[in-house]
């Protein structure tokens, strides 16, 4: 990951805290009112069962569901007013373009990276769901294919009400983290803070972006762009106030350099979650032989300060993943001066990334239900060689 170094700094989080107080204090205000509203009225199951049955945009709402989740889901059914379609129609092609190496981004740099930062994995480690790593990784891969899809904000596409569900599950995490104290608001602010969910956005949008350069991907400027101004959709679809979202990639660097500098470091969840995910992927790899790849790959994504921070084993592969990029580049050549080559890597890279989500998924629909409880213990087009994206440099905070 891209950051400066931590040393530069004696008290990174001192001298910053009282400039991001606000962000680290504000949760999602509907959401958190619905929630509420469902837990003390007893709704919460006939939401969650009802809701089972709700998976596209445009489906007529059940009958007997809550009248609070009704006004919720009727007041989020729209993205917001300001997207840009022609924007959006780019980082779709981008997507399309470039769905396997995604995965693997998100798979490998983003969701370790939120491992990385040690409240954010205290609290993702109290969900039961974390119990079953596969899950939130299946959620996460599907989430991502939804909001890709062509129909994804029209009748019919499956991106907006899986976003109105996830955003009601961050809102019950607050919900059981604070009704039951047992979260150190003084400390790590509210769970799921505007501060960390604006985290989360750059995780998912610009360290992705930053993972497909180490990869070598091919990437004009203006599909990153896309790809970015895409998360920013998702974002404000999510409870994230835009408002405090960085609205270019050099402002998100300086965000995210930030944002690490002042909470990275090591923890026994964060560990214990990274094993967890290395332990899927090498069930999911056919065969033993290649499983240290998977540890190999973070090792190289994540950087050796922070694959050590997470106990990622160091691996005879260490230095064989260093020639990934080489033959991405091969691959992309191909890709670039054939386009029947394109056409096959295109259809490949489609064809992998369903094999991945359905072997995480098993064949099922994630539903994103908001969980009654918490564990009791916290345990564009193709881009040319000529048209190369470059990472905005670090920044000094």
């Amino acid at each position: 990951m891209t950051h400066t170094d931590p040393s530069t700094d004696a008290h990174p989080h001192a001298t910053s805290a009282g400039r991001h107080e606000p962000l680290r204090q504000a949760g999602d205000e509907l959401a958190d009112a619905t929630v509420a509203a469902l837990f003390d009225r007893g709704e919460v199951g006939t939401f969650n069962t009802l809701m089972r049955y709700v998976s596209t945009a445009g489906a007529p709402l059940p009958d007997g569901l809550p009248d609070v989740a009704r006004d919720y889901l009727e007041a989020t059914a729209a993205p917001p007013a300001w997207v840009d379609w022609a924007e959006m129609e780019k980082a779709r092609l981008f997507f399309l373009d470039n769905n396997v190496h995604i995965s693997t981004a998100l798979s490998f740099a983003a969701m370790p990276a939120c491992y990385v930062v040690p409240h954010v994995a205290k609290l993702l480690s109290t969900t039961h769901g974390l119990n079953y790593p596969s899950k939130r990784m299946a959620e996460t891969g599907q989430f991502t294919v939804y909001l890709m899809q062509p129909d994804a904000f029209e009748a019919g596409g499956r991106f907006v009400p899986a976003a109105q569900k996830v955003r009601l599950l961050h809102a019950a995490v607050r919900h059981h983290l604070t009704r039951e104290d047992r979260w150190d608001t003084a400390a790590f602010g509210t769970p799921i803070c505007q501060e960390d969910m604006i985290g989360g956005q750059m995780f998912f949008s610009l360290l992705v972006l930053d993972s497909l350069h180490r990869l070598g991907i091919h990437m004009s400027a203006e599909g990153a762009e896309a790809y970015y101004y895409a998360w920013r959709v998702v974002g404000a679809m999510l409870g994230v106030n835009q408002d405090a979202v960085p609205r270019s990639l050099e402002e998100a660097r300086r965000f995210l350099d930030g944002y690490l500098i002042r909470y990275m470091g090591p923890s026994a969840e964060g560990a214990h979650l990274t094993r967890q995910l290395i332990d899927l992927y090498e069930e999911v790899v056919p065969g033993t032989f290649f499983d240290p790849i998977v540890s190999a790959l973070i090792r190289y994504l994540v950087g050796d300060t922070c694959a050590d921070w997470l106990q990622v084993p160091r691996t005879s592969w260490d230095s064989v993943v260093k020639a990934v990029p080489h033959l991405l580049g091969v691959l992309e050549t191909v890709e670039d001066r054939s386009p029947l080559g394109a056409w096959a890597l295109d259809r490949l890279g489609h064809l992998t990334t369903l094999f991945e989500i359905s072997s995480l998924t098993r064949g099922r629909v994630m539903h994103y239900a908001i969980p009654e409880e918490l564990k009791k213990d916290f345990g564009v087009s193709a881009a040319r060689r000529t048209q190369r994206w470059n990472p905005p440099a670090p920044t000094v905070p």
